[in-house]
């Protein structure tokens, strides 16, 4: 599909109504989110349900469930445990870190996309960590097509250079030792997203490698990636501080079994200066960058004159 073409949604976020719902985890944990629902129901309409970023309100990707909608899709977002819609009346004892963020939450998200919208195709669009999330799931292999943005798990090593000490320091140092102060970050406090469970805080500010490794990764006998045969669209933004190329690969190379596509964009590409970790998912981007998932959502390919360029795929992690 022409990226110059490509349908515009039929009205804004604020003109579609979407529903509220609750949703237990295989825990008993009670998760809020938001359905986007046609009033027909059809085998063959795909629901996509949205992972969103760590410490991100699900309410920031309203605008872009909202363009999914208005483009024939049913779409599912929610509050990880801990966050927004999910957040509890204490953060200060809430037992809550990354893998539960996928193997419980997520999870949940995938056999209520099952029961809601029975026999419909079950794609995911996961924004920074909620690309990894979407590994993280034992239903996985549900999956039909992935698109994730800036997805990765946080190595500090993987920062872009310029930024690394810096990012170090307020994520790795700051953030866990006033977590420790507080029982959990106080994100929205200081301005730093919103307020995050204490496990995981250390999930993030481990450094270590590889998922396995952190905290919470260490409790899996398995780390249920395998799942996953999607066809899997990666898109990184060139100056994403987070999403640097090592970090997208790394977290791809544990999805064995998908089908994945590296596309990386130069803010240039589509005619701006700067995009960053965060700014995708923003309406202003609604022409230049919704289209690219979009159009892999709905065909499992990239159109011919997609910006940006394929990056060649690494054999090792």
């Amino acid at each position: 599909m022409n990226l110059q073409s490509a349908p515009p949604p039929l009205g804004q976020a604020s003109d579609i109504e979407s529903e509220p719902f609750q949703e237990p985890a295989a825990d008993g944990y009670l998760l809020g989110g938001f359905t986007w629902r046609h009033a027909s129901p059809d085998p063959q309409r795909p629901v996509v349900i949205i992972n969103a970023a760590t410490s991100v309100r699900c309410r920031h990707y309203s605008r872009f469930a909202a363009y999914l909608f208005a483009n024939g899709f049913d779409v599912i977002i929610y509050d990880y445990r801990g966050i927004g819609e999910s957040r509890p009346k204490s953060m200060r004892h809430l037992q809550a870190s990354w893998t539960d963020w996928g193997a419980l939450d997520f999870e949940a998200m995938l056999k209520r996309a099952q029961r809601e919208f029975p026999g419909q195709p079950i794609d995911v669009v996961g924004h920074s960590f909620g690309g990894c999330a979407a590994g993280l799931g034992a239903s996985g292999k549900i999956i039909r097509r992935l698109v994730t943005v800036g997805a990765q798990f946080a190595y500090w090593r993987d920062y872009a250079p310029e930024h690394r000490w810096r990012m170090f320091g307020k994520w790795h140092l700051l953030m866990p030792l006033v977590t420790l102060f507080c029982g959990y970050f106080p994100g929205k406090r200081l301005g730093w997203l919103e307020d995050t469970p204490a496990g995981v805080v250390r999930d993030w500010s481990t450094p270590a490698a590889r998922y396995e490794r952190r905290p919470s990764g260490r409790t899996m006998t398995d780390l249920p990636f395998a799942n996953v045969s999607a066809k899997a669209l990666a898109i990184s933004i060139s100056d994403d501080p987070y999403g640097t190329i090592p970090a997208i690969e790394r977290l791809l190379a544990y999805f064995h079994n998908a089908q994945k596509t590296h596309l990386r964009i130069e803010p240039q590409d589509i005619g701006e200066q700067q995009v960053g970790h965060f700014a995708f998912f923003r309406s202003a981007y609604q022409a230049t960058l919704w289209p690219i998932a979009l159009t892999w959502l709905q065909t499992g390919e990239l159109a011919s004159d997609t910006p940006g360029r394929k990056i060649p795929r690494s054999q090792t992690l």
